[in-house]
């Protein structure tokens, strides 16, 4: 057991070690499924929310935020899924975005595209090189949230995180 106050602030610092399996360089928090945290006389509650629903990274999220909470010593916790309000990409945080674009996937930009209305493929600028010359290759990448692309100026594929 620790020896000093649970605080709402120490847990989300506590859990910026927690990364996504699928996207080891950002945070749980950084990518916006870290939804919130109680603190209720000492006792832990964690609420998370999937990037999509039925997303097989949520139960390794879950065990390693309850694995985190329990090496730290708090001994009352308990994580919960929700799915309403859905997750957004415009939860990832900026640094989660400069991070995903560092680790080769290009970020979403924003969630409302008036080109996809108007069926318009989106511009999606290529993070190996910064060009803008890039096409669809596939609407799902590595994983159901990602899009393949491809840059016709350097030639490199690259996962696109999708607007949701």
């Amino acid at each position: 057991m620790i020896n000093t106050p649970i605080t709402k602030e120490g847990i989300y610092d506590l859990l910026e070690a927690v990364k996504d399996p699928e996207v080891p360089v950002i945070s749980v928090r950084e990518l916006g499924v870290l939804r919130d945290v109680q603190v209720i006389d000492q006792r832990v509650i964690v609420t998370i929310t999937p990037t999509y629903t039925g997303c097989p990274a949520m139960d390794v999220m879950k065990e390693d935020i309850e694995k985190e909470l329990r090496n730290a010593g708090i001994p009352d916790f308990e994580v919960k899924q929700i799915l309403s309000p859905a997750w957004t990409t415009d939860w990832i945080s900026e640094e989660g975005k400069r991070k995903l674009k560092a680790y080769g996937i290009a970020p979403p930009e924003k969630t409302a595209d008036i080109r996809a209305l108007k069926g318009e493929a989106p511009v999606v600028e290529c993070p190996q090189c910064g060009s803008k010359d890039t096409v669809m290759v596939s609407a799902f990448g590595s994983t159901a949230c990602k899009a393949l692309w491809k840059c016709k100026n350097c030639l490199e594929p690259f996962d696109q995180f999708k607007c949701l």
